[in-house]
């Protein structure tokens, strides 16, 4: 392990965090919060203090490999978590260290679940942070790092690797730094045009502002008690697209400016519309004698669906009070996830698309043994190690799924507040069921069962393996 050029990312990481907490420090100040302004001052320059000395340790050298990738970034998104709780704490909003890190993790891993009973009384500075972090999580901690550092050493494509959702990572253009200055050009003009979007609608700027950055995030924190339930159809369907929108994948957006349309509407893209559309439809079938209207159905339908599969966590009803199964679908649209490449969570759909040929092929194999079946994605032949990381990573998933669903079940919940709990985190969706259902929250769990789920979130966020290897000795063996 090159231990000195791990620390000194992880300085960049606190610089970087130093000075977005600039930002909700400003919304405070507009809002005459000094108090609250104080805190984010201080643990701005604290964060930035403790970054530049860690920015200063010099590497002897530069050499940076998958190892150093995966602690940097499971490490970087612990020390921006924990630096993050601290205005939570000190604020006096969440008291309870343990509630603050959740609350944060959930933030930066843009999940959404929330201890939190009520939301709207709390600081405007802290409601902007809230959001924000959704924001910052949404494209990557390191990825916009990427985009604002030239580091060496093989550092830009590790990084990148260890932090980009999806079974393989596609550089768009030859240097990966370009790469990420891309995805955050298209992630920051789609965000401005759902605020333009939502202020037509007559949404305030500040409530715009928060709901872009949990909309572009998919995560889910919102300002209101009961979510997007009160607002106008027109808000909750400009939300909805919003929501579809950035669970694609973000490379689909480029190659359309690109006007490369055959390449950006892969089978990965064309999946994922279509199981919005089929659940869509089911589900609207089956609660349309719960509406006063088939376009009332209609839209709560796309709402949940939308937010579910993008694993974004807004609500615009309590689909808790749903038919059976309208619920399962929902259940099942929460571990199918998003498209690779996208800021959505979940296990994404083109893993599912790889499962399923691989499926397909061996099932061929059984029947004839003699006969050659390839696995294709898009007309390519997909190569054995894409194929091998992906059924171990859902290995890795199942695993860390069962183990969670065990450990938090002694808190003595139900079945399904456990098993969707588990479920909302690791799939980084916000809500789930009975217990954790849309209208409630996660704060009747003691602080143990949190601490799972706060390691679930980081570990669904991060696609498994760079939580996983943290626990591994040779991770952390000098060279």
């Amino acid at each position: 392990m090159n231990y000195a050029i791990v620390f000194r990312l992880l300085g960049y990481v606190m610089l970087i965090e130093g000075a977005l907490l600039l930002l909700p420090a400003a919304a405070s100040w507009i809002y005459g919060e000094w108090f609250v302004l104080g805190v984010f001052l201080i643990t701005a320059a604290v964060s930035a203090a403790i970054g530049y000395a860690l920015r200063g340790i010099k590497p002897k050298s530069k050499m940076f490999y998958m190892r150093e990738g995966f602690a940097a970034t499971s490490l970087s998104w612990i020390v921006i978590s924990i630096v993050g709780a601290v205005p939570f704490v000190v604020a006096g909003c969440i008291p309870n260290p343990v509630d603050a890190l959740f609350e944060t993790v959930s933030g930066f891993t843009t999940t959404g679940a929330s201890i939190l009973p009520g939301v709207e009384d709390l600081p405007k500075g802290i409601l902007f942070w809230r959001s924000f972090t959704h924001w910052i999580g949404g494209m990557g901690v390191l990825v916009f790092l990427l985009s604002l550092l030239p580091l060496t050493g093989g550092s830009h494509v590790n990084l990148m690797k260890a932090e980009s959702p999806g079974p393989q990572v596609d550089k768009l253009v030859p240097k990966v730094q370009s790469t990420a200055k891309i995805l955050y050009g298209i992630y920051f003009a789609l965000t401005v045009l759902e605020l333009v979007f939502l202020m037509l609608g007559g949404m305030p700027l500040f409530e715009s502002m928060l709901t872009a950055f949990g909309t572009a995030g998919t995560g889910g924190f919102g300002f209101k008690n009961d979510s997007f339930t009160s607002f106008s159809p027109y808000i909750q369907w400009v939300v909805t697209i919003f929501m579809i929108l950035f669970g694609v994948n973000f490379n689909a957006y480029f190659l359309l400016l690109l006007r490369k349309f055959n390449r950006a509407i892969s089978e990965e893209v064309r999946g994922y519309f279509a199981i919005i559309l089929v659940a869509i439809g089911i589900i609207t079938a089956n609660i349309y004698s719960l509406y006063n209207s088939f376009g009332e159905a209609v839209r709560q339908a796309a709402f949940q669906v939308g937010s579910i599969i993008t694993t974004t966590g807004f609500s615009s009803c309590d689909f808790d009070l749903w038919p059976t199964l309208s619920k399962e679908i929902l259940v099942v649209l929460m571990f199918i996830g998003a498209c690779a490449g996208s800021t959505g969570g979940g296990i994404k759909v083109s893993r599912l698309l790889i499962l399923g040929k691989t499926l397909g092929k061996e099932l061929k194999q059984a029947l004839h043994p003699q006969v050659v079946a390839p696995v294709r994605m898009d007309g390519k032949l997909l190569n054995h190690e894409t194929i091998r990381t992906t059924n171990v990573f859902m290995g890795a998933y199942f695993f860390i799924f069962v183990v969670s669903f065990l450990l938090i079940s002694l808190d003595g919940f139900d079945m399904v507040t456990n098993f969707t709990a588990i479920a909302a985190t690791l799939n980084n969706i916000g809500p789930g069921l009975a217990q954790v259902g849309p209208m409630m929250n996660f704060g009747s769990f003691t602080n143990p069962a949190k601490l799972v789920m706060i390691f679930d979130m980081l570990a669904g966020r991060l696609e498994i393996f760079p939580m996983l290897v943290l626990f591994l000795p040779d991770t952390w063996r000098r060279f």
